[in-house]
C-alpha cells in the first residue's frame, strides 16, 4: 500500500518537502489519503514523532487537511495548485468576458506623469538609506483617507493590495491561525491564505457585503483576523451599506483582538459612499490600490492601519525589497493629484453596463448579482454545464470554482469589454446555459 505514496525523507523538513513535491507534480492528487503516522514512519524507518512534525508542517501550509481518525488527505484545493488555474481556455472567436480586467479605454493616459516621475529622479536619484515614501503620495493618501472617515494612523505602500494583505497578516499571525474570508471572494486570497499557513474560515456574503451573523460565528469560533472588500467586492460587486457596516462593527466590538483588513477593491471605479469598519479592533488595516482605476501594471496600493501594524509591515519590507519605486509613488501621486481618472464618469460606465446585463437576465428569468464594480456574480445550478455551454455560445467566463468554498455555484461575467449591442446576446446565452439542459434524441 505505501508503495502509492511517494513520500520519502528521514526528517520531518525532507518528509514534508517530500509531499509537497509530489503534490505540485501530480504524484499526489487532491482528496487523496495519506497514509497513516505511524505506517508511514515503519515504511521510511523513523520516528513517528518525525512524521509528526512534517504533517503539521504541511497543514501549516496549506497542503493537506487533518479530520481526527479519517486520516489526513491533500487539500482539494492546496497552496500549490493556484485558483487562477482554474480558467478557461479561450479559442479563436469567442468572446472573453472572464479575465477581471478593467476597459482600457477607461484607463488614463501614463507617459507624462511617469516622464515627469522621471525627471524629478533625475534631479535628486533617490539611494539607499533615503525615506521609504514619497511625501506627496503620502500626503494625498491621508486626506483622501480622512475625507472617508479611516482612522488616523501612519501610510504605508505595498506592491498592490495582495502584498499589502500578506503583509498585515504576516505581521499579526501564526501558521495554523484561521482566518475570516468572503464566500465567494478574491480567488487569489483563497490561494494566498493557505499559502501563509493560514486557515481559511468561509462567511457568506450578499449585496450589501459579508453576513454579520457569519462574521460572529466565524470570529466565535477562533478566526484571528477578518477580511473584509468594502465596495465592488470580487466576484460578486456586493459593497458595505450603511446599516451592514453598523452590523459589522457591533460583531467586531465583542471580538477587539481580531486583525481587521479592509481592501477597498472599488478605489477609483465606484461612487458608492464608503462605510468603513476601522478603528473598531485593536488591529486593523486599510488598503487602496491603483489597479483598477489607473491600470493593472501600477503595481502600488497604499495602506494605513494602526502604529503597531503599519510599523511592522515596514519593517518587514525594509528587509525584504526595502521600498517600492519612488518613480512609482510620483507617478501615481501626479495621477491622483492631477485628477486623471473622473470616477463618477468611470463608475457610471461600469454601472450602466452591469445594470443592463442584469435587467436583461431578470427579463430571462436570470438571477444575477452586482452592486458595484465590474463585474456580474450569476448563480448557476450547474457550474461546469453552464461554463461549457456558454463557451459554445460564443463566450468565456470565469468559473465560480475560483472564488468559492462553500458558496453555491456560480460564474463571473466582467462587463468591462460589453457594448451596448452585447447585453442581448450575452444574456441570451447565459439564461439558455443555465437552464435544462436540451432533451438528446436517438433515431
Amino acid at each position: 500500500m505505501l508503495g502509492e505514496y511517494p513520500i520519502e525523507g528521514r526528517r520531518a523538513a525532507e518528509i514534508a518537502a517530500s509531499v509537497e513535491r509530489a503534490v505540485g507534480e501530480g504524484g499526489l492528487q487532491p482528496g487523496q489519503l495519506l497514509p497513516p503516522m505511524r505506517e508511514l514512519a515503519q515504511h521510511l524507518g523513523v520516528n513517528p514523532n518525525t512524521v509528526a512534525a512534517a504533517y503539521r508542517t504541511l497543514r501549516e501550509r496549506g497542503v493537506i487537511e487533518t479530520a481526527g481518525r479519517r486520516g489526513s488527505r491533500v487539500r482539494s484545493k492546496p497552496a500549490t495548485t493556484a485558483r487562477e488555474l482554474i480558467r478557461v481556455d479561450v479559442p479563436a472567436g469567442v468572446r472573453d468576458v472572464s479575465n477581471g480586467n478593467p476597459d482600457t479605454a477607461l484607463l488614463p493616459p501614463l507617459a507624462e506623469a511617469f516622464a515627469w516621475a522621471a525627471a524629478q529622479g533625475d534631479k535628486a536619484p533617490v539611494l539607499y538609506g533615503d525615506g521609504p515614501l514619497e511625501p506627496e503620495l503620502a500626503r494625498h493618501a491621508r486626506v483622501a483617507f480622512d475625507k472617508d472617515g479611516i482612522p488616523e494612523g501612519p501610510v504605508a505602500v505595498a506592491s498592490g493590495s495582495l502584498d499589502a494583505i500578506e503583509r498585515v497578516l504576516a505581521a499579526h499571525l501564526k501558521p495554523g491561525d484561521a482566518v475570516a474570508v468572503e464566500d465567494p471572494g478574491w480567488g487569489s486570497l483563497l490561494d494566498l491564505v493557505p499559502a501563509l499557513g493560514l486557515h481559511l474560515v468561509p462567511v457568506g456574503v450578499d449585496d450589501d457585503g459579508p453576513l454579520a451573523d457569519e462574521v460572529e460565528r466565524a470570529l466565535s469560533a477562533g478566526a484571528r483576523a477578518l477580511v473584509v472588500t468594502d465596495r465592488a467586492q470580487n466576484p460578486t460587486g456586493a459593497a458595505v451599506t450603511a446599516p451592514r457596516a453598523r452590523a459589522l462593527r457591533k460583531v467586531l466590538a465583542a471580538h477587539k483582538d481580531v486583525l481587521l483588513i479592509e481592501d477597498d477593491h472599488g478605489h477609483g471605479i465606484v461612487d458608492l459612499a464608503l462605510y468603513p469598519l476601522a478603528g473598531v479592533t485593536r488591529h486593523w488595516a486599510f488598503v487602496r490600490s491603483a489597479a483598477k482605476a489607473y491600470g493593472p501594471d501600477l503595481r502600488l496600493a497604499v495602506l494605513t492601519g494602526d502604529a503597531v501594524t503599519v510599523d511592522r509591515v515596514q519593517g518587514r519590507q525594509r528587509l525584504g525589497p526595502g521600498w517600492v519605486s519612488r518613480i512609482l509613488q510620483r507617478a501615481v501621486a501626479r495621477l491622483w493629484t492631477e485628477g486623471a481618472v473622473d470616477t463618477r464618469a468611470v463608475a457610471a460606465s461600469y454601472g450602466q453596463r452591469r445594470d443592463a446585463l442584469i435587467a436583461a437576465l431578470a427579463e430571462r428569468g436570470v438571477e444575477a448579482h452586482g452592486r458595484s464594480g465590474m463585474n456580474v456574480w450569476v448563480p448557476v445550478p450547474d457550474e461546469t454545464g453552464a461554463v461549457a455551454r456558454l463557451l459554445h455560445a460564443g463566450w468565456a467566463v470565469a468559473p465560480g470554482a475560483r472564488f468559492r468554498m462553500g458558496a453555491a455555484p456560480g460564474v463571473r461575467i466582467t462587463v468591462s469589454t460589453l457594448g451596448a449591442d452585447d447585453i442581448g446576446p450575452v444574456a441570451d446565452a447565459v439564461a439558455s446555459a443555465t437552464g435544462p439542459a436540451p432533451a438528446r434524441r436517438y433515431g
